[in-house]
């Protein structure tokens, strides 16, 4: 999968399945369904180290998993979010972080935030790394948002989400992730742009969807959103599977002979 042949899917009308991975096993099972994009998201620091937030997430946190991801899903474009503060006080941090993760082994970094932002992906994009914008709910911002609420429902945001996604389109982003915006909101900024959006919880117009990878398999449960589909219930079945474990091993029945050398 390659940069242009996402922009083709959107001139061709296609939708483009997106999904998180954080390690070498998923990002394998990831790859052997047929997704072809994967994210390592900063979400790691929320469903992989249990903190409330992505705020604690490092750079070194991210370089880990990307280089586990991109071995492990060569076929795949591997995109790598960008930290936080690892772009926002300047353009500088910002090309010299990015770099170090296409050499982790990502094709693509993420970055939040607008035309604020648009400079940082200005020099990165200029210097031959592509760069995908996100907009909406940008949960390191949560703090100044007030917690992970629905953005753009208001006329003034809307215009100003807007303008903030042509922004970073001139700036030479290939695609735009758009988070729990509203869906007439996210179809109007999808039909402005000639690059692709990435809908999470901004309805069906977008170009593509993306989904946390534990959230779509039920493994995390501490928090659910409305947009997200559970497709498994991985953790019901990974519950049962340790309870029958605990009782086998208490009642002898585990090992057994075949499972013993002799």
């Amino acid at each position: 999968m390659t940069i242009l042949e996402i922009l083709q899917l959107k001139r061709e009308r296609k939708k483009l399945a997106v999904v998180t991975a954080y390690d070498a096993l998923f990002a394998r099972i990831v790859e052997q369904a047929g997704i072809r994009v994967i994210l390592v998201g900063d979400s790691l620091g929320v469903v992989v180290q249990g903190k409330p937030n992505t705020l604690s997430v490092t750079m070194d946190d991210m370089l880990y998993h990307t280089k586990l991801v991109a071995d492990a899903a060569p076929r795949a474009l591997v995109i790598s979010d960008m930290p936080f503060m690892s772009y926002q006080v300047s353009a500088e941090d910002a090309v010299r972080n990015a770099g170090r993760l296409l050499q982790a082994g990502a094709a693509a970094v993420k970055l939040e935030g607008g035309a604020v932002m648009a400079d940082r992906v200005k020099a990165m994009t200029s210097l031959g790394i592509p760069v995908m914008g996100h907009l909406g709910m940008t949960p390191q911002s949560v703090y100044a948002l007030g917690g992970y609420k629905v953005q753009g429902k208001a006329d003034d945001q809307a215009s100003r989400l807007l303008q903030d996604a042509k922004a970073i389109e001139a700036a030479g982003a290939f695609a735009l992730v758009l988070e729990a915006i509203p869906a007439d909101l996210a179809k109007k900024i999808t039909q402005a742009l000639s690059i692709s959006t990435i809908g999470i919880g901004a309805g069906p117009h977008c170009d593509g969807q993306v989904l946390v990878l534990y959230d779509l398999l039920g493994l995390f449960d501490t928090f659910v959103p409305k947009f997200v589909k559970t497709y498994a219930h991985l953790k019901t079945d990974a519950l049962q599977a340790l309870s029958r474990y605990k009782e086998d091993v208490e009642q002898g029945k585990f090992p057994s002979d075949s499972e013993s050398y002799h």
